[in-house]
């Protein structure tokens, strides 16, 4: 009997990455949520994987059981951390972690994954940058490793063309999730300047970047790898009025 093709999901349990979940299953896929906590979605093809992606080996073996039960066809690295700072204030410990959830994990994901896409010739991969990749006040080590996310997307891209395996990168800007408000209060005049900023005059959602998500991950579009797409309303726009 043939699988159904599936997805991992990173950081699938809330925001974001809860709402690629469902779309996933709404197209018909089996989605392995990875994440440190379980979330509150439940669906007869979608899989909770407890694991803590800034731990290399744990990342690993759970990419591997992934993988022996599910014919994967799609990586989706959503999952991220922020960990604000001013350059005096940035420790070694804070890029080493970025760079492990950020790079490393999807190097773990997409390595246990590859395998099999090669062998039925057709595989999505999509990462999760951000708009904060072209540069931001306190993001130091974010912004070096969400700007690697896009060097190595390019660089698989051109590796995996010839295996019908295509690359892409979504970066959103502002959007309203946890991750968002656990540095922006909400209902704060601070949230407020920041969506009067976006030149769409609002801040951005989860079903958003969901749809920039499933573009890259529709089978049909086979001839898209490589590229990055700003889900940010505009923010990545100079918008300087002279």
């Amino acid at each position: 009997m043939k699988q159904t093709p599936a997805a991992i999901v990173t950081g699938g349990s809330a925001g974001i990455g809860a709402e690629i979940c469902r779309a996933m299953l709404d197209a018909g896929y089996d989605v392995i949520s990875m994440a440190r906590r379980a979330g509150e979605m439940s669906h007869p093809r979608l899989t909770h994987m407890q694991v803590d992606l800034l731990d290399e080996q744990a990342t690993a073996q759970a990419a591997a059981e992934a993988v022996a039960r599910h014919p994967v066809s799609h990586v989706i690295h959503n999952a991220g951390v922020i960990w604000p700072n001013l350059l005096p204030d940035v420790t070694q410990q804070e890029l080493h972690g970025l760079t492990q959830i950020h790079l490393g994990a999807a190097i773990s994901l997409v390595q246990a994954a590859l395998p099999g896409m090669r062998e039925r010739g057709f595989g999505r991969i999509v990462m999760m940058s951000s708009r904060g990749a072209l540069g931001l006040p306190t993001r130091t080590a974010y912004s070096a490793t969400k700007a690697g996310m896009i060097g190595m997307a390019r660089t698989w891209a051109l590796e995996l063309a010839p295996h019908g395996i295509t690359v892409n990168v979504v970066a959103p800007g502002p959007i309203q999730t946890d991750m968002f408000y656990d540095v922006i209060e909400a209902g704060s005049e601070r949230e407020k300047q920041i969506a009067n900023g976006i030149p769409v005059k609002r801040l951005g959602r989860s079903d958003d970047v969901a749809r920039a998500v499933m573009f890259f991950s529709d089978p049909a579009n086979s001839f898209i790898t490589g590229q990055t797409l700003y889900v940010c309303g505009g923010a990545s726009v100079s918008s300087i009025t002279i």
